[in-house]
């Protein structure tokens, strides 16, 4: 009687192979996503010596201008249609009524006119945005 006491006690180990391969699952699920998440408007960025900016601010706001000088913005429903200047001053004004400290971003073509940058950089000034960065590449080493 004492033999089927000792055999019958409670396992105390948890199995980890079934999480570990529903973990993989996933990695390979993301993996294969995650590219196909991102969208935008190819532009050749000038590329300059900058520090990036600190992790601890909120994701910024960018607009891209392209090489035709039509601008978009990355919020909203089409983010791959250009916007009027009026479509942007109302994105950007209604981005900075609920999140004030959002930092606002210029992508702008290289080969693109640098006054339509700056009249873009007006225009998201008109919008409330206390001030406007640029996004560049590092140079190629």
């Amino acid at each position: 009687m004492s033999r089927q006491k000792n055999r019958r006690r409670p396992m105390s180990e948890i199995n980890v192979v079934p999480y570990i391969d529903v973990m993989l699952v996933l990695l390979v699920i993301f993996m294969i996503t995650a590219p196909l998440l991102t969208q935008g408007v190819t532009v050749e960025l000038p590329q300059a010596d900058a520090e990036p900016l600190s992790n601890e601010v909120d994701e910024p706001l960018v607009v891209t201008v392209d090489r035709a000088g039509e601008m978009f913005i990355d919020i909203g429903q089409d983010k791959d249609r250009p916007v009027d200047p009026d479509t942007l001053v109302r994105r950007v004004q209604a981005v900075l009524k609920y999140k004030p400290k959002t930092p606002i971003m210029v992508r702008g073509d290289s080969g693109v006119a640098y006054g339509r940058v700056v009249e873009t950089m007006v225009l998201l000034q008109a919008g409330g945005a206390p001030s406007v960065g640029l996004i560049t590449e590092p140079p190629e080493s």
